[in-house]
């Protein structure tokens, strides 16, 4: 049966997807950048941003070629691996500092995410990815296989919508890190931004996809498809 198949590059791309997960959420939030654009201004963003939405892209890639059941087991890879490096991250700057070791400060601010955060970050990565590839898979059947851009840039914006919908307002909403009157203008702007990196990586999408479905021999449609996301079975 199909679900028994073995692929070549089925694993390297689950390895690809959980990495690019875990550092964007475990060191790219750590940071808030600045830049200064021509005709917008200056742009403040935390630099997580800009590799998060990579997660997406493997995502599309997943369904696309493998189909929606396997990209599944690759998204509750992924919550795995998010879950143990935050209790991780937890433990380790909760135990105590020998005395001559003076970077707990240092640690603390860039691993010590609150745990409402992490809790928050979590929630909207298992909704979005979910809907990001319950999407693509529908769109393909929609389009019968054609227009592949279509369906990156369309299942990512639902995706990364459901996401920053669900993280910003259970992460901050009243917690005075961000100004609740600011936290809707924020949530937009990562938003876009993420978006804009999907279509950025669109040539990259196609090449990938492209590559796979000729060395795996496969082109996966979910037309029978169980979309549950707690489904073990196809």
């Amino acid at each position: 049966m199909t679900a028994a198949r073995s692929y070549r590059y089925y694993e390297f791309v689950m390895a690809a997807f959980v990495t690019v997960l875990i550092c964007s959420n475990l060191i790219g939030p750590a940071k808030i950048a600045q830049v200064d654009l021509p005709l917008y201004g200056t742009l403040v963003f935390g630099a997580g941003v800009l590799f998060f939405p990579i997660s997406y892209v493997f995502g599309d890639i997943l369904t696309e070629v493998y189909g929606y059941a396997r990209a599944r087991r690759v998204i509750w890879a992924g919550f795995a691996g998010l879950g143990f490096a935050s209790f991780m991250a937890a433990v380790v700057v909760a135990l105590p500092p020998a005395p001559f070791w003076v970077h707990q400060g240092a640690y603390e601010v860039a691993f010590g995410n609150a745990p409402r955060v992490v809790a928050a970050s979590m929630v909207a990565y298992f909704c979005g990815e979910f809907v990001n590839s319950y999407v693509l898979a529908r769109m393909k059947i929609a389009t019968k296989g054609r227009w592949l851009w279509s369906r990156t840039i369309g299942s990512t914006i639902a995706g990364e919508a459901v996401d920053s919908a669900l993280f910003y307002p259970l992460a901050f909403y009243g917690a005075g890190i961000i100004p609740d009157d600011k936290l809707l203008t924020v949530m937009i702007v990562q938003f876009f931004a993420k978006v804009a990196v999907e279509i950025a990586f669109t040539p990259v999408t196609y090449k990938i996809v492209g590559f796979l479905k000729r060395a795996e021999n496969e082109d996966y449609y979910d037309r029978r498809t169980n979309f549950n996301p707690f489904a073990l079975k196809p």
